[in-house]
């Protein structure tokens, strides 16, 4: 005996569907070669149920990127894009020209060095129409895409080239400690009026390396009570290039961090840095020799990343 369908569900679950609509942000910035296969990859995806577009933000690009954003060679028939331009360089200034130009209920950010998987949007769609979230953020995994992988990046390591796991399960995020990273999040587009925007002042800029926005932004949420999801079906690959796959690229970034959060810190306050800063220095510093002695310089990256943090953070304190 065949199944009878109820039109009137068929018609609710449509309706259902249809009820949101979302805007994939792709902010790029002089990664024309990245950008490309990031395009041609973003066309396998299978499209969501629900109306979308994909909203490219030109971050003052000068490399042939605005060209390639605007050919109409990559794009299929069924995909709606617009391209707008965002002259103050810096990827969170990138993201708020997002938020402003974005017509999609939902925002989905991505970068412009990854492949999402097939399922992608779609595994966000479940996730948004089952739980109605003020923000929501996938799985990230890394792909070396150049060379492989050297014998000094560990797994602790990943994590600093974006890698993002929560465990297995759907599930709603109210730990500050459990952030949502910003190459593979959304958010529910009116919730900005009352979060406010991402800092201009952390992100990167160039090739300045500098991060943190999307961790900020997710902690300025939990405190204040946003609904804030995991989507661990959402995936996409970060691949990584062969410049990030040296120890000073960790070693910039923690660097930098400190400088930023040190400059912060101090505010107003004298340019006098505190005193506790420099034994944890030390401490840092004696940590690290003695697992470099003891291990060998594979292992001791991480603490080294700790040193140039507290370096950075006394140079931020006195000098910015």
């Amino acid at each position: 005996m065949s199944e009878v369908i109820d039109p009137s569900a068929v018609t609710r679950s449509h309706s259902a569907r249809s009820s949101i609509t979302l805007s994939v942000a792709l902010c790029t910035h002089n990664h024309r070669d990245r950008l490309q296969r990031t395009l041609r990859d973003l066309a396998r995806v299978i499209r969501p149920d629900c109306p979308w577009e994909l909203l490219i933000i030109d971050n003052a690009s000068t490399d042939g990127t605005s060209q390639l954003a605007a050919a109409t060679d990559w794009r299929t028939p069924d995909l709606k894009v617009r391209v707008v331009r965002e002259e103050r360089l810096g990827l969170s200034n990138a993201r708020n020209r997002a938020i402003q130009d974005a017509t999609g209920d939902y925002i989905i950010f991505m970068d412009d060095d990854e492949t999402p998987d097939p399922q992608w949007l779609s595994a966000y769609e479940r996730v948004i129409l089952a739980e109605r979230p003020d923000a929501l953020g996938g799985r990230t995994e890394v792909m070396f895409e150049d060379d492989e992988r050297p014998t000094w990046l560990q797994d602790e390591l990943l994590g600093f080239l974006g890698r993002l796991d929560h465990g297995g399960g759907t599930r709603r995020l109210v730990d500050p400690s459990t952030p949502i990273f910003g190459g593979n999040f959304g958010f529910r587009r009116e919730v900005f009026a009352r979060l406010g925007s991402f800092d201009a002042a952390l992100g990167r800029k160039g090739t300045a390396n500098i991060g943190g926005e999307d961790t900020e932004i997710y902690r300025r949420m939990i405190a204040m009570g946003c609904n804030v999801w995991w989507a661990p079906q959402a995936i996409i690959h970060h691949r990584i290039q062969a410049g990030k796959l040296r120890s000073h690229y960790f070693l910039d970034l923690h660097f930098q961090q400190g400088r930023v959060e040190g400059s912060r810190k101090r505010g107003d306050a004298s340019r006098i840095p505190s005193a506790y800063l420099f034994p944890q220095l030390w401490r840092a510093a004696k940590a690290a020799l003695q697992q470099r002695f003891r291990h060998g310089a594979d292992a001791s990256l991480r603490k080294e990343m700790n040193v140039v943090y507290f370096l950075g953070y006394i140079i931020g304190w006195v000098v910015d």
